[in-house]
């Protein structure tokens, strides 16, 4: 687990389960989707059948919950474009309203990029979103990314194109950036 104040990320656990199912597949249309990639399909699915898949998010390494105060409020995670160059992506959901525009998303992924650069032989570690979402790449900014690529206008959404954004950091840009805190 790592901590920054009241917010903590940590491995998922069982008794999360619950909660995981009610943020992310009880309903079909829920708020958090509209910014995550709304134009790829999300489908609700019931709390026995997410269940039979849990293994998939119980003490894994590169998907964690997102806390605060104790309770969950989202997930951080990370996959590999590309296993055989190392091609690290990571992303973040904070999935109820009421907890955006706070600063958790930022301090929840400065510590997953901490994470990240502390325990794997990374020496990039990269973020894709939409245009469509300014907060994404506002928190993106604020930890230090570059904007490494624009693919402009392949973002199919309500009738309207958005870019792909493409943003990266490097261990030496990290480590250069927490010499200054």
């Amino acid at each position: 687990m790592l901590k920054d104040q009241e917010l903590a990320i940590r491995p998922a656990i069982s008794q999360d389960l619950k909660r995981m199912w009610e943020l992310i597949f009880k309903e079909s249309a829920p708020e958090w989707k509209k910014w995550d990639a709304p134009y790829f399909p999300h489908n609700a699915m019931a709390y026995e059948k997410f269940l039979e898949k849990s293994s998939q998010y119980i003490e894994q390494d590169d998907f964690w919950v997102i806390t605060v105060d104790e309770k969950v409020c989202g997930i951080v995670s990370y996959y590999f474009e590309d296993n055989q160059s190392v091609w690290l992506e990571m992303g973040i959901v904070i999935h109820e309203g009421q907890n955006w525009n706070k600063g958790i998303g930022t301090r929840a992924l400065k510590l997953w990029l901490d994470h990240i650069f502390n325990t794997l032989p990374q020496v990039r570690v990269g973020l894709t979103t939409w245009s469509g979402n300014e907060r994404m790449i506002r928190v993106a900014e604020k930890l230090g990314m570059q904007l490494e690529a624009r693919i402009r206008k392949v973002r199919l959404f309500e009738g309207e194109y958005y870019d792909s954004i493409r943003m990266g950091l490097l261990r030496e840009e990290w480590d250069e950036l927490n010499k200054l805190v």
